[in-house]
């Protein structure tokens, strides 16, 4: 068990993990899947925002908030807000990576990562306002490969 500087959303039944340094947008990209989410139809909810703890269970990776932010969402300007749907926890199906700068096509073997043992889908997004939407397609991409196994 551990915990990771990372956020945490929930889509439908899957969990996404969402990493990068601090300031490159994971909880403004959380909140934008939470709102994408709620348009789309679809359930969303916060796991954790900023820090949470990853913890391998049966061959899957489980995140949970850290206990001190549980149900809170960094807003910038405003800090930290309570958010009204959210999770004890979720099983990840995706992890997402922010980074300033990403190739346009992503290189043989960066679509999956191994985290404590247990390998998910990968994906890395630069800084772009349209980030939520590709990261709702991944995942949907990803259902239909799941249904089809």
């Amino acid at each position: 068990m551990g915990a990771v500087h990372a956020s945490c959303v929930v889509l439908g039944e899957d969990g996404i993990l969402i990493r990068g340094p601090s300031g490159s947008g994971k909880s403004t990209l959380v909140r934008d899947l939470l709102r994408l989410g709620a348009i789309s139809g679809l359930f969303a909810a916060l796991v954790g925002d900023d820090r949470v703890t990853l913890t391998q269970r049966h061959g899957r990776l489980v995140a949970a908030p850290h206990p001190a932010l549980a149900g809170l969402l960094e807003i910038r300007g405003l800090g930290l807000q309570p958010v009204d749907a959210t999770v004890s926890s979720a099983i990840l199906r995706l992890v997402v990576d922010l980074a300033e700068a990403v190739p346009r096509m992503p290189e043989a073997g960066t679509g999956t990562i191994l985290l404590q043992g247990v390998a998910l889908p990968r994906m890395v997004l630069s800084p772009d306002p349209g980030r939520a939407t590709t990261v709702l397609w991944r995942w949907r991409r990803l259902r239909v490969m799941m249904m089809t196994d």
